[in-house]
């Protein structure tokens, strides 16, 4: 109970600058009207925009609360505020099938830009398996940067798992060809593969990936496959517009967004979660092994407004 406490207690200390920007907002609405009327859904509808929630996720937000409001005939602004709380939490969900691929035999590909803290992420995870129990492998797909291949040595000794690697500038999909063969042989749980994310030349990771891919079902067709995309939280919505085209090149099961401490961007979230309809999976805030957590939708929104 006490690592959840500990890290409900700096997620809610991670996300002070986002409660500054959003909640204090939200609460100089609630304050200041006195009946819920069209000026008030608009004043709302202006500081969740402002609060990185986007456009979109805003409407439904503001949508759903309005069909509440009228359903039970609110008239109270301050039970409207508590209805708004569950309006957000409603559009984050976790459905309670996301971690499956833990307790199977799965293959889990991350992929992101540089500078995400996507091997970190792969590190970190690797590291709360093997305390689970879990048997490990990790391999050093993300052959484009030297760095990465040296950063996942790293973490692969600290979590004290295997790693296969490749020669810096080689074809990442050789690497996952032995990866996997390795989890096979070694009839690992969980293979943790880091690979490139070179956005800016789609085509090429496009192909990349589905080369991977290809690898992947051809190899070990009976492994659960696990594609989880890493967010740079400080980014706000030009996350988002990572995700989407990210969405583009390959079929994503989860996010994972780090560095939600500090910013006052974490109602990204809120956003990518209702925008992209994959769901946030991961939650990073800080840079000990256990700052990346499983997201608790609940748990997100009340350290928002406590």
């Amino acid at each position: 109970m006490s690592e959840k406490k500990g890290f409900f207690s700096r997620l809610k200390d991670g996300l002070t600058k986002t409660r500054d920007n959003f909640v204090a907002g939200i609460d100089n609405i609630f304050n200041g009207f006195s009946e819920i009327d069209d000026d008030f859904y608009e004043e709302l509808e202006e500081v969740l925009i402002m609060a990185d929630i986007g456009v979109n996720t805003t409407s439904k937000i503001i949508e759903n609360l309005q069909q509440k409001v009228k359903e039970q005939k609110i008239k109270e602004i301050s039970v409207c505020k508590q209805l708004l709380i569950d309006s957000i939490k409603d559009q984050m969900r976790v459905d309670e099938h996301a971690y499956d691929y833990e307790n199977e035999t799965s293959v889990v590909l991350l992929i992101g830009v540089n500078g995400v803290g996507k091997t970190t992420s792969v590190g970190k995870l690797a590291g709360q398996f093997k305390n689970n129990g879990k048997k490990v492998i990790l391999a050093a797909a993300d052959t484009f940067r030297a760095a990465a291949i040296e950063q996942l040595t790293e973490w692969a000794n600290r979590a004290g798992v295997e790693l296969i690697s490749g020669q810096e500038g080689g074809d990442p999909a050789a690497v996952v060809y032995d990866a996997v063969n390795a989890a096979k042989a070694r009839k690992a749980d969980i293979l943790l593969c880091d690979t490139a994310g070179r956005l800016h030349n789609k085509k090429n990771l496009m192909e990349e990936l589905r080369k991977i891919n290809r690898i992947i079902e051809r190899e070990y067709p009976d492994a659960h496959r696990e594609t989880l995309v890493v967010l740079d939280g400080t980014t706000g919505q030009n996350a988002l517009a990572q995700a989407k085209q990210f969405g583009e090149v390959a079929d994503i099961t989860g996010i994972i967004l780090t560095k939600l401490d500090g910013t006052a961007k974490g109602g990204i979230a809120i956003a990518i979660q209702s925008e992209l309809h994959v769901p946030v999976k991961y939650i990073g805030i800080g840079e000990q092994i256990d700052d990346l957590q499983k997201f608790d939708a609940d748990q997100f929104v009340d350290a928002l407004f406590e």
